[in-house]
């Protein structure tokens, strides 16, 4: 029986279970426990290229390998088997020949599938086409698949099986790996450029008493042997600024935060930030340290301040845009907000441009949508957006001269934003007042507004020192840099519904 597309998948997995049964007859294991590669195949063929570069000869190179992966192409001619053969750094063709690898082993390739995890080692030449190969002196299989590869049965573009079986995605789909290893190599950057800078990695709890940091409605679980509910991070904010408080100067995290709140294109549940805080620093200070990060990263990650995402060409070589909140609504929007403090006035300017606004919603709240829906959409080229109003802004220090404003700034490329950071409010009795505010908007029926964290205020009293904060979003970071329109893209194993 040959894997067709009309074969349904329940007689594929048996035919492949049949070839199993062949196997351990001939008393060979179908799941090996080790394999001895030599070289990972981008190494070897990166060495081959290399002599092939130093010689006039090509003919006389010596070179020989032992790889392994899965086989992802196989093209029989009676004695003769060609094969493609994948591992994480590339692929090489295969020659598999009866009369070099005996009729025993050559029998075995009859039980081989696409999918198949095998080992070869052999001499390494190219082919007449020029296709560099591993001309087989042996081979054993290391792993039987008992299923075939995704596009044999549902294709390779459904999006629900993409991101519900990533495993399938992956091996479908190559360049997903090749996104992935972009967003580990953000990470590796980032880390590597704050570690440079002083700034110390350190954690913080996940599992928290009171969920604090952020805007946002909280994960609950409980503890059986405290018999309490806890919250599952919404932010770490709190706890780092508590080890500023107890002396460190510099610190960061890369952390998973959880929120239980809408899923769309931008948003996750589960997401990864960093977050950093850095004594005797304000926000200014930090704008010109937050640009010098972001150019890191992408030059790190994309070999050039200068690339594409959905169709727009970004340049971060900067320097960077920096306008004020109430600029930025002028410009774009067409109206100003600044000259008022009224709600009323402010929802009735609002609702002319076309803005829904919810009777729940403050002055604050009011200008934060029209800034995203009528101001973000143009924030092509990196931007920073700064000084927004206290309402939304309860962990911010006032704007010096501007008590209404805050030393706040938001950073925007490619029309996402990327990341929020303050001048960090630091006096205890300010900030009793903000969470109180913030204890009137959740009686009021915001669930999303803050809670009063005692301990916090508790600390502060002890006292902190001038201090900024950042936070940036990874997933979105790396959607940037992949030209991902979808979070789901960049995140393993995103959530997504379940299936009835």
């Amino acid at each position: 029986m040959e894997d067709t597309p009309q074969t349904s998948e329940d007689e594929l997995r048996q035919h492949r279970i049949d070839k199993l049964d062949r196997i351990r007859e001939r008393g060979d294991e179908p799941y090996k426990f080790l394999f001895e590669r030599s070289a990972g195949i981008g190494e070897v063929r990166t060495a081959y290229e290399s002599a092939e570069a130093a010689t006039e000869s090509p003919e006389d190179i010596d070179q020989s390998a032992t790889v392994a992966g899965r086989v992802i192409a196989m093209r029989g001619q009676g004695k003769v088997t060609f094969a493609d053969l994948r591992d994480e750094s590339g692929t090489i063709q295969l020659f598999l020949k009866k009369n070099t690898l005996g009729d025993d082993a050559y029998l075995g390739i009859k039980d081989l599938d696409i999918g198949d995890f095998i080992g070869v080692t052999g001499k390494v030449k190219r082919t007449k086409m020029g296709e560099l190969t591993v001309f087989a002196k042996s081979f054993e299989i290391l792993t039987k698949t008992l299923r075939a590869l995704p596009e044999k049965y549902h294709g390779l573009t459904d999006v629900e099986t993409r991101y519900r079986q990533r495993y399938l995605d992956m091996v479908a789909n190559p360049e997903v790996l090749d996104r992935f290893r972009k967003r580990i190599t953000l990470v590796s950057v980032m880390r590597e450029w704050l570690t440079d800078k002083g700034f110390l990695e350190v954690e913080t709890p996940m599992l928290q008493p009171i969920p604090g940091g952020a805007t946002a409605r909280p994960f609950i679980t409980h503890h059986n042997t405290y018999d309490r509910e806890l919250y599952l991070r919404i932010a770490p904010e709190l706890y780092l600024k508590r080890l500023i408080v107890g002396g460190f100067e510099k610190v960061f995290e890369i952390n998973r935060s959880f929120r239980n709140e809408g899923v769309d294109t931008r948003h996750n549940p589960e997401f990864t930030m960093m977050e950093l805080y850095e004594a005797y620093q304000d926000y200014m200070g930090l704008m010109d340290e937050t640009e010098a990060l972001f150019q890191a990263v992408i030059g790190g990650v994309n070999g050039s301040l200068s690339f594409e995402y959905q169709g727009d060409t970004i340049d971060a070589s900067g320097p960077w845009r920096r306008l004020s909140l109430f600029e930025s609504i002028r410009e774009y929007a067409g109206v100003d907000l600044e000259q008022t403090r009224d709600r009323e006035e402010a929802a009735s300017i609002a609702k002319g441009i076309g803005i829904d606004v919810d009777p729940s919603m403050g002055y604050g709240k009011i200008v934060d949508e029209v800034m995203s829906e009528r101001v973000q959409s143009h924030l092509v080229q990196p931007t920073f957006l700064y000084d927004y109003p206290i309402e939304i802004s309860p962990l911010a220090k006032k704007k010096r001269g501007n008590p209404d404003l805050t030393e706040r700034f938001q950073v925007f490329i490619g029309r996402l934003e990327m990341c929020n950071a303050f001048s960090e409010l630091n006096d205890p009795i300010d900030q009793r007042e903000r969470f109180e505010q913030q204890l009137a908007l959740r009686e009021g029926g915001d669930d999303e507004a803050q809670r009063l964290d005692e301990d916090y205020i508790r600390a502060l009293e002890i006292g902190m020192p001038p201090t900024a904060g950042l936070g940036i979003g990874i997933d979105r970071f790396a959607m940037l840099l992949t030209d991902s329109a979808s979070i789901r893209e960049v995140i393993m194993f995103p959530q997504l519904r379940t299936i009835s």
